[in-house]
């Protein structure tokens, strides 16, 4: 067995070799809670952004006077979401979306503060976010053809345009739609993460 001692060459006698100090491995569960919090401060966000979209688009009506055929004399026409369905797919998609936002970030939260069961349920968290952004997306992208139409018209099939009637209805929905898109990619990249970070 070799020798830990070095010996002196001035005294002759040896000397113990300083014993090697061991770094302790570097542990991942730092690194773990710092993308726990991150993915609620995502998830909080989401959830400000779904709600936020839903009451500006419950709350983008607008009543103005026209002339509609036959009348004699301009008569007060209102503009709601639920005159379209486009629109009124695009506001139950959005309950959807915050509702499923609000219990997804209670479940982050809960994982951060138990992180043993993180490996259970961060699979269902993945997918099931999946699901929500393919909602969220195709009925923002349903509702946004339908604004197209009201901002250009088409005069094609003879539809007029309404936001240069209805200017403040067209600016709500065009503030939801913004709001609504921004949701799906952030939900998209939470659930892109979610999976890489499962797969390594």
């Amino acid at each position: 067995m070799a020798s830990t001692e070095n010996p002196d060459p001035e005294t002759g006698k040896s000397e113990p070799l300083p014993a090697s100090v061991e770094q302790p491995p570097p542990s991942s569960a730092a690194g773990f809670l710092d993308c726990r919090k991150i993915d609620i401060v995502l998830r909080v966000l989401f959830f400000s952004a779904t709600l936020t979209a839903l009451i500006v688009m419950v709350t983008s009506d607008q009543t103005e006077m026209a002339q509609l055929p036959g009348a004699p004399s301009p008569a007060p026409v209102s503009a709601e979401f639920n005159d379209s369905p486009a629109f009124i797919y695009f506001v139950v998609a959005l309950v959807v979306a915050s509702f499923y936002a609000l219990i997804s970030t209670l479940v982050s939260i809960s994982l951060h503060l138990r992180p043993e069961f993180a490996a259970q349920l961060s699979i269902y968290l993945a997918s099931f976010d999946m699901v929500v952004v393919g909602i969220l997306a195709s009925a923002t992208g349903t509702a946004g053809g339908v604004a197209y139409i009201a901002l250009n018209g088409n005069e094609e099939i003879g539809w007029n345009k309404i936001c240069n009637v209805y200017d403040k209805f067209c600016r709500y929905i065009a503030t939801s739609l913004a709001l609504s898109l921004f949701a799906s990619l952030l939900l998209l990249g939470l659930s892109i993460s979610s999976l890489s970070k499962r797969t390594t």
